[in-house]
């Protein structure tokens, strides 16, 4: 992640991601200070429609509702950043909303290596466990060749 630009919509969709699913308390342990802050859209309690296909390719269907908490913050120099993350937490929208603005700051490098890079990790280390624990239940399926098929 250290080859991202601030100007990279990629580059942005990623971090958001991380601060997504970030756990709350850990992501308030990293940063616990928040910035000088304008609410532009404070936090608030909603729901989206999950959709799904069919096999991943098929017709699209409505899955069923999902509770997001959304927040829209202004730093002082004008940045404008937003936080979207699963469940009620406001505090987890607003600290999420205002590390997005200051990722598009001078100070991205700093917070790359103070918070994301370490929320990146653990979330690897996260999803590492879970691959492992479904690899453990796989099962092989094969054909021995029997003597009259030889």
């Amino acid at each position: 992640m250290n080859t991202e630009s601030h100007n990279d919509p990629s580059a942005r969709q990623r971090w958001m991601s991380v601060l997504a699913k970030a756990d709350p308390a850990r992501l308030a342990a990293l940063m616990p200070d928040l910035p000088t802050l304008e609410p532009l859209r404070p936090p608030e309690v909603g729901a989206v429609m999950v959709r799904g296909r069919v096999g991943a390719t098929g017709a699209p269907f409505n899955l069923g509702e999902m509770t997001v908490t959304r927040c829209s913050v202004r730093l002082a120099d004008g940045t404008v950043g937003h936080g979207y993350v699963q469940g009620r937490d406001k505090t987890h929208a607003l600290r999420a909303a205002a590390v997005d603005a200051l990722m598009q700051t001078d100070q991205a490098a700093q917070l790359r290596v103070a918070v994301l890079d370490h929320l990146t990790a653990e979330a690897d280390a996260r999803w590492a466990l879970r691959a492992a624990k479904a690899a453990a239940t796989k099962v092989d399926f094969f054909t021995m060749v029997r003597g009259e098929d030889a």
